[in-house]
C-alpha cells in the first residue's frame, strides 16, 4: 500500500511540476455521504463516509496528430483497501480529418453515450457499467471514422478482460462496432453491438457442448435528446447467450433526465429495470430508482443530495433505500 501511495504521489508530482504548454494534469474525486433508510425499528441505521473514486490523470499533445494519455485509478470497491490500477494509458492519431486510432489502454465504447447523456456519474454509473455489462476501459485498439457532421461509426478489438485483469489463458478477443447519429443539435441516436466469443470450444466438453461454448452478444440502443432547460435519455439493451451460456438473456431498460432550475441548480432522476429471461438470474433483478437535487458549487465542483433504491424482483424481498450526498471536484 505504501508502495502505491509512492508511486502515485510520485507520477503527479512530477505531471504538476510540468508546464501548461508541454501537457496537462487532471484530478477528479468521487466521494459522498450516504445514510440508509431502510433499516428497521430497533436496529442502528447503517451510515458512512466514502471516498470511492479518484482519477489522477496526465495528456500530452506531441502535434496536431498524435497525443498519449493517462490515468491511474484509484479506488476502493466492496470495501478493499485502496487500490491502484492504471486504467488509461493510450496513444490517439488522428490519421485524417475522418478517421482516429486510439491503441493501448483505452475507454471503450460500449456505454460512453450514455454516461455523457446521464451526466451523473458522480452520483451512480450508468446501467451497463453498474451491472457489469462492460468494462469501461480495456486494452485494445479503437477507431472511429466520421462519415459526415451527423454520422460517427466506430469498431474495438479488445482483449475482454477489463483494465484490473491481464488476458485470459484462451488468448480471445472482444469485439464491437456501433454508429451515432446526431439528428441535430437536440437528439442524438446511439446503436452499438458487443461481441464475446464463447470461452470454451465444443470439443472440449462433449457431455455438454452448450455450457461456455455460444458467443455473447449485447444489443444496445440508447437515445439523447436536450432542450432548451431539461434532457431526457433512453437506453435499451439485451445480452444473448449471457456468459457464453447458450439461450441465457438478460435485458435492461433505462430513462434517466436531468431538468435545469437555475444556473446552479438542478434536478435529476432515473428508472432502471433489470430482467432476466424465465428468471434464470432471479437474485441479480430488480428495478432501481434515483431522484434528486444538484448544486454547482464552482466549477468543477458540484453536489447532489438524493435518495437511491433498489427493489429486488424475488418475493419478500424489502425496498433497499439509501440517502446519498454525493460530491465530485475536478481540476
Amino acid at each position: 500500500m505504501n508502495k502505491i501511495i509512492l508511486v502515485l504521489g510520485t507520477a503527479l508530482l512530477t505531471a504538476l511540476s510540468v508546464t501548461a504548454q508541454e501537457g496537462k494534469p487532471s484530478v477528479k474525486v468521487f466521494s459522498n455521504f450516504n445514510y440508509d433508510l431502510s433499516s428497521v425499528a430497533g436496529e442502528t441505521a447503517f451510515k458512512e463516509f466514502e471516498i470511492k473514486r479518484a482519477y489522477l490523470g496526465y495528456q500530452y499533445n506531441f502535434d496536431d496528430k498524435l497525443s498519449a494519455k493517462i490515468t491511474f485509478d484509484v479506488g476502493a470497491d466492496d470495501g478493499s483497501l485502496y487500490t491502484a490500477f492504471l486504467k488509461i494509458a493510450s496513444l490517439s492519431w488522428k490519421a485524417s480529418d475522418k478517421l482516429t486510432l486510439n491503441f493501448g489502454q483505452v475507454g471503450t465504447k460500449n456505454f460512453k453515450f450514455q454516461e455523457k447523456s446521464w451526466r451523473n456519474r458522480y452520483v451512480t454509473k450508468s446501467v451497463q457499467d453498474e451491472h457489469k455489462w462492460a468494462n469501461s476501459a480495456d486494452a485494445g485498439l479503437i477507431a472511429d471514422y466520421k462519415v459526415s457532421n451527423k454520422i460517427i461509426i466506430d469498431a474495438q478489438i479488445l482483449n475482454g478482460e477489463g483494465y484490473k485483469s491481464s488476458q485470459g489463458t484462451n488468448g480471445l478477443f472482444r469485439g464491437g462496432f456501433g454508429i451515432t447519429y446526431t439528428m441535430n443539435n437536440r437528439v442524438a441516436l446511439r446503436l452499438h453491438k458487443d461481441i464475446t466469443p464463447g470461452k470454451v470450444p465444443h470439443a472440449s466438453i462433449p457431455e455438454d457442448p452448450i455450457i461456455g461454448s455460444a458467443s455473447q452478444h449485447i444489443n444496445t440502443l440508447a437515445i439523447a435528446y436536450t432542450g432548451n432547460n431539461f434532457d431526457l435519455g433512453v437506453e435499451k439493451a439485451n445480452m444473448m447467450n449471457t456468459m457464453n451460456m447458450l439461450d441465457n438473456r438478460k435485458d435492461l431498460l433505462s430513462v434517466f433526465g436531468n431538468y435545469t432550475l437555475s444556473e446552479k441548480y438542478s434536478f435529476l432522476g432515473r428508472y432502471d429495470n433489470v430482467t432476466s429471461k424465465e428468471g434464470w438470474d432471479l437474485a441479480n433483478d430488480g428495478n432501481y430508482t434515483v431522484f434528486g437535487i444538484a448544486r454547482q458549487m464552482a466549477k468543477g465542483v458540484k453536489i447532489s443530495f438524493n435518495i437511491q433504491s433498489w427493489t429486488a424482483v424475488e418475493e419478500n424481498e424489502e425496498t433497499e433505500r439509501t440517502l446519498f450526498i454525493n460530491l465530485v471536484y475536478k481540476f
